[in-house]
């Protein structure tokens, strides 16, 4: 069975936190764009996360080894092959490049953790960004959760009414 990553683009914007009146450095649908349901958690690829923080992937994978106790397996976990391979078919071209071995997945809690070992005035701008995003996916999730529950009535209903 193949693992399901599921890839939702959502675009909760909210004129009272734009971009511009922040002075953030990266726009919000970015970061939006860079949020992927793995193991059915909202997660962020450490390759990605480096990117933002302006900091190599390596680097940023250093600091959480040296600093493993903080990251526990619903921080943080590595995808594994089938997981890295479905991820990377939703995307025309690769973003990850020629890795070896597939990439680490935080959580959000696992990203807000990594606020406190990336210790740059960047990753902190950053990280607050990230967790103001994460909030509108959870306000979002509701929305998700009714429409969801309204297509299936519907399939249901069309179902009943062909039948008879």
């Amino acid at each position: 069975m193949q693992p399901q990553v599921l890839l939702i683009v959502l675009n909760p914007y909210d004129e009272k936190m734009s971009n511009t009146e922040n002075n953030l450095a990266t726009p919000d649908e970015i970061i939006m764009n860079k949020i992927y349901f793995v193991r059915e958690e909202k997660v962020m690829i450490d390759s990605d996360l480096a990117e933002l923080y302006g900091v190599e992937t390596k680097r940023l994978n250093e600091q959480v080894k040296r600093n493993v106790s903080r990251f526990p397996a619903d921080f943080m976990f590595e995808l594994t092959e089938a997981e890295f391979k479905n991820l990377k078919s939703q995307f025309a071209t690769s973003s990850w490049g020629g890795r070896r071995t597939p990439p680490y997945a935080f959580t959000e809690h696992g990203v807000l953790m990594l606020s406190s070992v990336l210790n740059s005035d960047k990753a902190i701008k950053v990280n607050i960004q990230i967790m103001r995003i994460f909030t509108k996916f959870a306000d979002c999730l509701p929305i998700i959760l009714a429409l969801n529950l309204k297509l299936k009535k519907l399939k249901r209903d069309s179902k009943i009414k062909t039948k008879t």
